[in-house]
């Protein structure tokens, strides 16, 4: 198909760069490879590749290499591979090969956290220094949509000078807005800015493929309008798939017309100069859909997510039982938990899970990395309570690690010994005071106060059983079940399927935030059934309730319905004080139904076609959020970002006219004066809708999706998302903080206590900066930070520990401000841009 594709502009190519050459108007090309041992690299490939660079002596390639590729090209072609180290050895303008992307799991960026994004680059360059110690990064680019808006201040924080926004060749997963000419100025949401060469407004989509621009052969058209748009040295792009055997991409068509060139030479020496104008790059620019609403997605993606959580939480508790206790760090362990995750990150997991042999595909391997980092960080904590908290005491006690940087104030629910449970305790503060609790069989919920990256203990004494009573769960005259906290009245209808019908904000005036007018609740599930040819809704049959928890501090309910004879569980959780709403979904599927646009579902799909099923978010199941919220606005979140919404509404069915949909951690929707929101928090990165005021979480698709796979119900629908009612806009009310927390409860255990009590890494002195790294690297502690405001922050740290020497530095090590040596109880204070982070490197660190 590429090939035939690739033909079709051989002879036009030809006479236009034949022209050209004579009004001394000159083209170029980027060509190179894209791929690795993960996605494809055969073997003997290097040697192909040394093959085509000693033949044609004027070639340029830029490469987009797994990193861990080149252990086994090492291993397996020695000799391939030291030619190739001598082609890599010129990290000149002039020189022939360019490495472009060296993160370890080539992941897309947009769906992953913003920490993950800069371990990939971190554990990349890490692997590539083992193999090619002279390499510098200039250029960022790479063939796959692989881009998000904060990329311009981690890229230049590893030492890149420049980027690249094209992908022409590799658009099945979407593509940039078409913006400008020659180069741009990318600004990222903090300000910082690269200078790009971005996919130019001339750069049109391929109006015979949903897979390439015009910019991917240098075809006429590319070329023509990009000098009729003043853009004087135009350059095209491809990085081929690693296994193709074109040699130069181009060869055949055009000759020596085109100039190969790497990036880093074409910006530096090509590309016009002079002052760039600024492009403040919205995540909304990054134009791009997968299949969202697949089973197979959602397990990827909530698989992903509870991977980026633990790790992140393991690492600040070694942290602490390293200070506190000299327990050794786990780094080699940790290390390797990152390395599975960051694999479970690439995209071809995303894009192709079902690609590979039986029992070894994407989603395959995704389950088995993501479970073995689950399971390295589960160790890590077990192996750090041990410390901080030997069975040396006589009691029993329950150890809290709260791994945010504020003051953890809220419930906590975690099993103790039925032994315990059954016999009768009272519950003591770190202070010895008595703490109210609500028992439920072996599981015990209380408010508790954990300081911020620190632990607390709470004492079981044997003796008066002193929980609490109460209920928060009743019936009205109306039929309704009702939730009743400090917050919130919630009225959940059996009639419409267990919808909340009603959900009042009690210290908010009372505010209603349904629309009661709409027909619909809050958590109420619609979509498109097409061999049904029906449109179902979970409101059209009477649900069952079940009380499964009621009590003074915490309340759940069960809501048990059907969609068509499609059987649904949702579990409803509240808190006396909590400020979240709990929702936990599992649809039992009785077979495989179609669910979602029926668009060539029985036949015909043609990748061509630029109309595609999974496309249309308005068909796929949803659930549903009618809000009583006036000209709705709506914000969200993306990695180090957060993007006002300019989008009328979210839904297309065409690759031509493809909008950024997608929810990472949260959506937060508010009236047009942003006096009053609600942020609906996802336990996975899926996409959601917005249109004719209505929002929508994607909760099922089931059909027709890239290149024609089935992408079939196989099991339970399954994940967890929460609802947060609140005044103001999204940074107002705290939505980022608040969403952090609800992704990082603490992390509990139960022992017989004889270590210390209450403790604390470091104290900070604004809540709401996150601090989403702390790692431990030969007796330094590496120590992140996260401003999530429009507005520049302030903010000190208080470290429990001392250090020899403490720096702000950038990503590649690089000093940006020295603080000198850090005592214990010594603030710090740093300022960190809107949307920016701060690195601080702690050195010779100890207690």
């Amino acid at each position: 198909m590429i090939r035939e594709s690739v033909k079709g502009f051989g002879l036009s190519v030809v006479v236009l760069l034949l022209a050209l050459a004579g009004k001394g108007q000159k083209v170029y090309f980027v060509d190179g490879f894209h791929g690795g041992v993960y996605g494809h690299y055969p073997k003997q490939y290097t040697a192909f590749i040394n093959e085509m660079l000693a033949k044609y002596p004027d070639w340029r390639i830029s490469l987009e290499i797994e990193p861990e590729t080149w252990d086994s090209v090492q291993r397996n072609e020695p000799g391939n591979y030291e030619t190739f180290r001598t082609y890599l050895a010129d990290q000149s303008d002039r020189g022939r090969v360019e490495y472009v992307n060296p993160s370890y799991g080539q992941p897309y960026f947009y769906n992953i956290n913003g920490e993950s994004i800069i371990r990939q680059f971190a554990y990349g360059i890490r692997k590539m220094k083992q193999h090619f110690p002279e390499l510098r990064y200039s250029t960022y680019s790479s063939e796959e949509p692989c881009f998000t808006s904060a990329l311009p201040q981690v890229l230049l924080s590893f030492g890149f000078k420049n980027a690249s926004l094209k992908n022409p060749n590799t658009c099945w997963g979407g593509y940039t807005r078409a913006f400008g000419g020659e180069m741009i100025n990318w600004v990222g949401p903090d300000g910082s800015k690269l200078p790009t060469v971005p996919r130019y407004a001339s750069e049109a989509l391929d109006p015979k493929s949903t897979w390439q621009t015009t910019a991917s052969t240098n075809s006429p058209d590319y070329i023509r309008t990009a000098f009729a748009s003043g853009i004087k040295n135009p350059v095209g792009m491809c990085l081929q798939d690693a296994g193709w055997k074109f040699g130069p991409w181009l060869r055949k068509e055009t000759g020596q017309q085109s100039i190969y060139t790497t990036w880093r030479n074409y910006i530096s020496n090509v590309a016009a100069k002079g002052p760039l104008g600024d492009w403040k790059f919205s995540q909304e620019d990054v134009q791009v859909s997968l299949v969202w609403g697949a089973q197979v997605l959602q397990q990827i993606a909530r698989e992903v997510r509870f991977s980026e959580n633990s790790l992140g939480r393991a690492e600040k508790l070694a942290a602490l039982s390293l200070l506190e206790k000299n327990n050794p760090f786990p780094s080699a362990a940790l290390d390797e938990g990152w390395r599975q995750l960051m694999l479970a990150q690439h995209h071809d997991c995303w894009i192709v899970p079902y690609n590979g042999k039986k029992n070894h595909t994407w989603i395959d391997r995704v389950t088995e990395w993501t479970g073995f980092a689950d399971s390295i960080a589960a160790a890590a904590n077990s192996n750090s309570f041990r410390a901080l908290f030997p069975d040396e005491g006589p009691q029993t006690s329950l150890q809290l690690f709260n791994a945010n940087a504020g003051m953890y104030k809220g419930m906590v629910s975690m099993l103790i010994p039925s032994s315990i449970a059954a016999s009768g305790f009272d519950l003591l503060s770190p202070s010895g005071k008595s703490v109210p609790y609500q028992l439920q069989n072996d599981r015990i919920h209380f408010g508790a106060e954990v300081p911020g990256m620190g632990t607390n203990t709470y004492r079981l004494v044997p003796g008066k059983s002193n929980p609490i009573n109460g209920s928060m769960i009743s019936h009205d005259s109306t039929g309704l079940v009702v939730l009743e906290t400090d917050l919130y009245r919630i009225g959940i209808d059996p009639a419409a399927g267990g919808a909340i019908v009603s959900l009042v904000a009690k210290k908010m005036g009372n505010r209603e935030f349904v629309d009661r007018s709409a027909g619909k609740g809050l958590n109420m599930m619609e979509g498109y059934f097409f061999r049904d040819s029906s449109r179902m809704s979970s409101a059209a049959s009477h649900a069952t309730i079940l009380v499964r928890e009621d009590g003074p501090l915490a309340a759940a309910i069960e809501v048990n319905g059907k969609i068509g004879i499609h059987p649904y569980t949702q579990r409803i959780s509240v808190t006396k004080t909590g400020e979240l709403v709990d929702v936990s979904l599992r649809i039992d599927w009785q077979g495989n139904p179609g669910i979602g646009d029926g668009y060539k579902q029985a036949g015909g799909y043609k990748a061509e076609d630029y109309r595609k099923a999974f496309y249309d978010d308005s068909k796929k199941l949803q659930t549903l959020f009618p809000l009583n919220l006036e000209k709705q606005r709506l914000s969200k979140n993306a990695p180090f970002d957060v993007t006002e919404s300019t989008l009328g509404n979210t839904v297309f069915r065409t690759w031509d006219s493809i909008k950024h949909n997608v929810l990472l951690n949260w959506i937060d929707i508010t009236d047009e004066k942003k006096q009053y929101g609600l942020a609906v928090f996802s336990d996975h990165t899926t996409s959601y809708l917005h249109a004719g005021g209505l929002a929508g979480l994607t909760t099922q698709y089931s059909g027709v999706g890239l290149w024609g796979r089935n992408y079939s119900i196989t099991g339970p629908t399954e994940f967890s998302y929460a609802l947060y009612p609140h005044k103001g806009d999204w940074e107002q009310a705290s939505v980022w903080r608040k969403n952090t927390e609800w992704n990082n409860p603490p992390e509990t255990s139960v022992s017989h206590q004889g270590g210390i009590g209450s403790t604390q890494l470091l104290r900070s002195g604004n809540p709401d900066i996150e601090i989403t790294a702390v790692e431990m690297q030969d007796g330094n502690m590496i120590v992140r930070l996260f401003n999530p405001s429009r507005k520049t922050a302030v903010t000190t740290l208080l470290p429990s520990f001392t250090a020899t020497r403490i720096e702000t530095v950038e990503l590649d090590g690089r000093v940006k401000k020295s603080f000198g040596a850090g005592k214990s109880g010594k603030t710090l204070k740093t300022s960190l841009p809107a949307f920016g982070f701060e690195t601080i490197l702690f050195t010779g660190v100890k207690k």
